[in-house]
């Protein structure tokens, strides 16, 4: 996901250039503000945490980009993309590493496990809106 953040700053080219640069290809996206019930859901594993709410009212302040991706080991990849969540520590290169400087405002969301991830695209998209599809350049990126 870009979060709002990521969209005021007009970095969603940006976010989606690294992301199919890297190898992996998008198969389903859309924009728009994420509801309160929706971001609850998203975010459900932090809720006893003491930044729930301000994270709930954060990703629902804009519009933010959802979508998904696919490729080889595309979770683990896109977490290195996207960089360590402080993105103080994040490694340059990454998003965070190069576009942002605190955890609260670190562009990117991406899903921790194949589990998370499946839950996420779950709340976020049917499965009729996600397009699979084969990249011509698939064979130059896997062998």
């Amino acid at each position: 996901m870009v979060k709002p953040d990521g969209v005021q700053r007009g970095l969603i080219g940006e976010v989606f250039s690294r992301i199919e640069k890297r190898g992996l290809k998008i198969v389903a996206m859309r924009m728009n503000v994420i509801s309160p019930d929706t971001a609850k859901k998203h975010y459900a594993e932090h809720v006893q945490k003491p930044f729930f709410n301000s994270l709930i009212s954060f990703i629902t302040s804009g519009p933010s980009v959802s979508f998904v991706v696919e490729g080889k080991n595309a979770v683990s990849v896109m977490r290195s993309v996207n960089g360590s969540t402080n993105p103080v520590n994040a490694a340059t290169g990454s998003i965070r590493g190069d576009l942002a400087l605190d955890t609260g405002r670190n562009i990117v969301h991406a899903s921790d496990s194949v589990e998370s991830a499946q839950r996420e695209i779950a709340i976020h998209f049917k499965e009729s809106e996600i397009v699979p599809y084969s990249r011509i350049d698939e064979s130059w990126i896997y062998e």
